[in-house]
Formats: structure tokens, C-alpha cells, sequence
């Protein structure tokens, strides 16, 4: 919950429309730093701890962006936002430096809308009659000739190259091997899906004691509003008196 909270101070700090493009880096930094502890009360964090934090979020926030980035880009039909999510957790899990899956959800949510990690999708081809529609079509006019078409005569195959050779030497793979990278690939999957389910889960738990904290903070508000209201006056100097009165009013 601290990242999350770092993350939606570094939104509300960096992207003001009033001073989000006018503030030094330090001073950008003590006000994130300000937000933050308004967020997470009674946090020790300085601001050196939270610009730290928040480069190891950035570096993943990034490259869970270039993950949904490529799940989209490869969308099949058929296919809905659970499967964009397997693909992008299987393609974090390949690029992860170590890390299986992306445990950030509420960071990103937090941040997702913000220029830096919006995801702008290209889709697939446009293709009519399997044709693509940015193709020049061929030209009916009476004047071509039967001159004008390409010799029929035909050419010698051009060899293939290098890497294709060693692509095709390493296609030759056993019944076996098949078999058994087949079954590799089912077991990740199934174990991807646990990992987005266990996720949902601890997201679940962690919108749940969000409430319960919120809950506390406006009890906690309100017991203190009560014992303003409550304060006996008539023992108190006459600055200490003025004082409550403010504060009740």
C-alpha cells in the first residue's frame, strides 16, 4: 500500500496542470514526499528512500506497459482482457530479470492514464480479401499487353541463408521433445493462472483492509471532534480559551 500511495503522489505532484512542468526536481520531491506521508500516516520514509523506490517502480511499471503493449498488438479473436493479462504475465515473466509475474496491479492503475505509460495499440493488419488494403491493385486497363506480364519462365530458387539453415536443422526434433516442450508450456500456463488468481486475491485483501483503514482514519476523526467539542474552558487562560474556541468553531 506505500507504493500505491507513491505512486498516486507522484501522479497528483508531477502531472498538476499548475505547476507540474515548472517545479525543480528537489522541490518536486518534497512535495511527493509531503503527499506521501498525508497518505501514510506516521511514515518514517525520507525523501531519498522514496526517490529510490519510486526508480525500481518506474523500471517496472515500464516494462509491464511494453508487456500489455505486446499483448494487445497480438490479439486474436476470440480472445479478452484475461487473456491480454496471460500474455503480458507470460511475456514479464520472459523479460523479468528473475521475477515471475507483475505485482503491481494498483500502481499501475494509479498511473496508467499518465503520458509516460499510456498505451496507444496499433492493432493488426487490415486486410480485405487477403489482400492489404494499402497495396496498389493490379491495373485492368486494355492497354497492358501480354508483354507488359512477368516472364513465366522460372527462376532458380535463391538459397536460403545461414540462420535459416540452423532454424531448419533445429525444426528436426524428436516425437519426444515435441512432446515434452508441449507439456513445459501447458504446466506454465497453468501456473500463470494460479499466480493471476492468487493476484486477484491478495488485490481483493488489499481493497478490503484499504476500506478498514479509511474506516478507522474517519472514526479516529470523529472521536477527536468530539473531544474539541467536549473540552472544558472554564480553568483555561484566556489565550488557551481563544484557542479552543477557534478550534471548536
Amino acid at each position: 500500500m506505500e507504493d500505491v500511495s507513491l505512486s498516486e503522489a507522484w501522479v497528483q505532484v508531477s502531472h498538476c496542470p499548475l505547476t507540474g512542468n515548472e517545479m525543480k526536481f528537489s522541490h518536486m520531491w518534497k512535495k511527493i514526499h509531503h503527499e506521501f506521508c498525508e497518505r501514510v500516516i506516521g511514515s518514517t520514509r525520507t525523501e531519498m528512500a522514496l526517490q529510490s523506490r519510486w526508480k525500481m517502480l518506474n523500471r517496472e511499471l515500464a516494462k509491464w506497459r511494453d508487456c500489455l503493449a505486446k499483448a494487445m498488438n497480438n490479439y486474436r479473436s476470440g480472445e479478452n482482457l484475461t487473456s491480454e493479462l496471460l500474455q503480458a504475465q507470460m511475456w514479464f515473466g520472459a523479460t523479468g530479470n528473475g521475477k515471475k509475474s507483475f505485482n503491481h496491479t494498483l500502481c499501475w492503475e494509479a498511473v496508467k492514464d499518465c503520458k509516460r505509460f499510456r498505451i496507444i495499440p496499433t492493432g493488426p493488419e487490415v486486410v480485405l480479401n487477403e489482400t492489404p488494403l494499402h497495396d496498389t491493385p493490379a491495373s485492368d486497363s486494355p492497354m497492358d499487353s501480354p508483354m507488359s506480364q512477368p516472364s513465366p519462365i522460372e527462376k532458380d530458387p535463391r538459397p536460403i541463408g545461414r540462420k535459416a539453415a540452423k532454424a531448419k536443422r533445429g525444426s528436426k526434433s524428436t516425437p519426444t521433445a515435441s512432446k515434452y516442450l508441449e507439456e513445459l508450456a501447458k504446466q506454465q500456463a497453468m501456473r500463470l493462472e494460479m499466480d493471476m488468481k492468487q493476484q486477484q486475491h491478495d488485490m481483493a485483501m488489499e481493497v478490503q483492509a484499504t476500506k478498514e483503514r479509511e474506516y478507522a482514519r474517519q472514526l479516529n476523526i470523529a472521536k477527536a471532534d468530539r473531544d474539541i467539542m467536549a473540552m472544558d474552558t472554564t480553568h483555561m487562560s484566556p489565550k488557551t480559551k481563544q484557542f479552543w474556541k477557534l478550534e471548536r468553531r
